[in-house]
């Protein structure tokens, strides 16, 4: 039997850089303090002999397991599938990999998925928790208070009353939904409908506020509900035009939402957009480019946003502000503890 090379110390790490035991623990530990020709030397050293922390070791000194949880308020079958999420996750995860973080991801079904995941959160396992796409009855941010974490919430929440502890990162749902709205308008439409989305989450609620902000007098007619995939886009749609066949505008609370409000358009014979325009939110790339003709669209920094929440929790865990203007310079509004990134209509063929 092959016998197993014992795993290089902290002590041959310092013997090789030629430094003390502790600045080699300080370098390692990320701490500062120490001349950067010293750092240099021990990263060498680190590298040279393969040294790999112990990590249990590490998190008794720092109290810090280096891992997040990210929680989504959503089956997988939809995390998976909707490209909303794959660029949300791409930002967080970048942001915590570029920290040394780990990503673990967590997700919720049914009551047994959340009692899983409140059991999860409580163990000790995670140093914080980013949370996003919450519903109204979402047992979470209790489960999540209840265990004691640092967390910020995607999204406004519901709850949020101005206390201190909710930390969000939220788009100006409200003032995009307008712009789309006034641009469908400027067009001389004059029957504009609106698509929702789930309207127990928020950014779905204020994108029917900022609809109704321009078309307070449009009547319920001009609404449908939908549930931010592609499929409730259909069948709104199909609502909309069974029950007002003379619109001429359409604005969809989401990319998803628009594609499948295409598709119906296309099959009853209508022209997009000459008899019907449409406006979709998000620009979600991979949906907005691909539709025929490609989408117009409000955008908002997905990425930007799941990166933001990262930066957010981890100052958090460093003992820093939860939010400042310095996290944000573009946004449209910092009222801490929450962040609100402005939007953009971003103009194709549609409309």
């Amino acid at each position: 039997m092959t016998e197993t090379a014992p795993r290089p110390t902290l002590e041959a790490v310092a013997e090789r850089a030629g430094v003390s035991r502790a600045t080699v623990s300080r370098v390692v530990n990320g701490a500062h303090g120490v001349r950067e020709a010293l750092a240099e030397r021990v990263r060498r050293a680190v590298e040279e002999l393969g040294y790999v922390p112990n990590q249990a070791a590490r998190s008794l000194v720092t109290r810090r397991h280096q891992a997040v949880a990210v929680v989504a308020a959503e089956p997988e079958t939809r995390v998976f599938a909707d490209p909303y999420f794959a660029q949300q996750l791409r930002g967080i995860s970048k942001e915590l990999t570029a920290h040394d973080n780990q990503l673990v991801l967590l997700l919720t079904e049914g009551r047994e998925d959340h009692a899983r995941v409140g059991r999860y959160l409580a163990g000790g396992h995670v140093d914080g928790a980013l949370v996003f796409s919450l519903h109204l009855d979402d047992p979470l941010p209790g489960l999540v208070r209840g265990a004691g974490l640092p967390t910020v919430f995607g999204g406004r929440p519901h709850w949020d009353d101005g206390r201190d502890d909710v930390v969000y990162v939220d788009s100006d749902n409200r003032g995009g939904a307008r712009s789309a709205v006034r641009h469908l308008a400027g067009l001389g439409r004059t029957r504009i409908a609106h698509i929702t989305g789930p309207l127990d989450q928020t950014s779905a609620a204020d994108r029917l506020t900022g609809f109704r902000d321009v078309r307070s007098g449009a009547g319920a007619e001009l609404t449908a509900r939908g549930d931010f995939t592609s499929g409730g886009g259909e069948r709104a749609m199909r609502e909309l035009l069974d029950r007002c066949p003379d619109l001429d505008a359409v604005f969809a609370a989401n990319d998803l939402t628009a594609a499948g409000a295409l598709r119906v358009l296309r099959e009853r014979g209508r022209r997009v957009p000459d008899d019907v325009a449409v406006v979709g939110f998000d620009d979600m790339l991979p949906v907005a480019e691909e539709t025929d003709p490609p989408l117009t669209t409000v955008r908002q920094d997905i990425e930007g946003m799941g990166r933001l929440m990262a930066r957010l929790l981890l100052r958090g865990l460093d003992g820093g502000p939860a939010a400042d203007d310095t996290d944000a310079p573009r946004a449209a509004a910092t009222t801490a503890p929450g962040v609100v990134l402005p939007t953009t209509l971003v103009r194709r063929a549609t409309a």
